[in-house]
């Protein structure tokens, strides 16, 4: 039994020693467990002190917000700052509107044949001054102007005159000569059968109203004032068919009395040179009437009528031909390029017949070719 003792006391010490040794491995494991947590918690304490380093890098770039904090609680000073805000925005929204404005512009198709409004700024003695010098200048450019219906007395150029309504003078002087040889006074066309002067008026147009004018004047002229023709307006206008136009026409070329004939061509081109907005013929008379003095309201009259029918067309007015084009107010309307507005000259202007065919010499030797009979060509 003694002998087996040295065997357990080196069991018991080889025992000792291998729990020291697991103590120890135990130790060292424990030991590498907490130096890993201390890493982990270095790295971890490192990479918020790299976080907090960069906050504090970004810091200056907030200072900004920083020094707009006074700002705001400055209340003048916030004000010039939303009036500043709003100037800008004035400033952008006046760039932005031109633009828009001039695109719309471009889109817009031009604007075709539209008399400009009278000047603002023309005083009325401008005006007056304005309308004599284009008389002045038609009168250099037409100084043949004449009435353009063929006659030889008061009752000729009275039916002629009725005549001419709504038709051209040209085909009213290739009608007469016809009429007269067989009516040649108030007696014969008063008493003449309607059915052979209609025939005889049919190339004038609407040839039995105006059959039933003529004839009806005829008759009061041989009831009324002895067969001949009154040279006052008021006896003038009481005859069928007549009226104030054709009473100017009559009184101042037949009886040499002064008036103003607002045919066609005359209210187109007054209100064209901007004379007066009026639309009414009488109203026209008396607006056009004003400006100028009265014995030079016949000639007037035929110097705006020969424009009107040789240049100032009412469709294609030859602007670019127009020797009274820096006066008008109305230039652009028609053709401007002078190579092409020569070609929409009429009568002796553009190389052509005239419309009467027994027209004054003083026509004639200015170049102006009579029109042809009825039924020549």
């Amino acid at each position: 039994m003694g002998e087996q003792e040295p065997d357990g006391g080196k069991k018991a010490a080889k025992t000792t020693k291998g729990t020291s040794v697991k103590s120890a491995t135990e130790k060292k494991a424990t030991a590498k467990k907490t130096s890993a947590k201390k890493t982990s918690a270095k790295k971890a304490t490192a990479k918020k002190a790299t976080a907090k380093k960069a906050t504090a890098k970004k810091a200056p770039a907030k200072k900004p917000t920083a020094e707009k904090a006074p700002a705001k609680k400055s209340a003048a000073a916030g004000t010039a700052t939303a009036v500043a805000r709003k100037a800008t925005l004035g400033r952008k929204k006046a760039v932005v509107a031109p633009k828009k404005a001039s695109a719309a512009v471009k889109k817009a198709p031009p604007a075709k044949a539209v008399a400009p409004k009278p000047p603002s700024s023309e005083s009325r003695t401008a005006l007056v001054r304005r309308a004599r010098r284009i008389n002045r200048e038609l009168a250099e450019v037409y100084p043949y102007a004449h009435p353009e219906l063929d006659f030889e007395n008061p009752f000729q150029l009275l039916v002629a005159t009725v005549l001419s309504a709504q038709t051209t003078d040209l085909r009213v002087n290739q009608t007469t000569p016809a009429l007269f040889a067989k009516y040649p006074g108030p007696e014969d066309l008063a008493a003449a059968n309607p059915e052979e002067v209609e025939e005889i008026l049919r190339p004038c147009g609407f040839f039995r109203a105006k059959t039933k004018s003529v004839m009806g004047l005829s008759k009061a002229l041989v009831e009324e004032f002895g067969s001949e023709v009154p040279g006052r307006l008021e006896d003038l206008v009481k005859l069928p068919g007549v009226g104030r136009k054709t009473a100017f026409v009559v009184l101042g070329n037949a009886f040499g009395r002064p008036g103003i004939t607002v045919d066609t061509h005359f209210q187109r081109l007054v209100r064209r040179w901007q004379w007066t907005e009026e639309t009414d013929p009488d109203k026209i008379e008396a607006a056009v009437g004003a400006l100028f003095p009265k014995s030079e309201w016949t000639m007037l009259s035929h110097h705006v009528i020969f424009h009107g029918r040789r240049i100032c067309h009412s469709r294609k007015p030859a602007c670019g031909a127009c020797p009274i084009a820096p006066l008008c107010p109305a230039y652009g309307e028609g053709e401007t390029d002078p190579e092409k507005a020569k070609k929409l000259l009429k009568y002796e202007k553009g190389g052509y017949p005239g419309q009467r065919l027994k027209p004054p010499q003083a026509y004639l030797d200015a170049g102006g070719k009579p029109a042809p009979p009825l039924g020549a060509g």
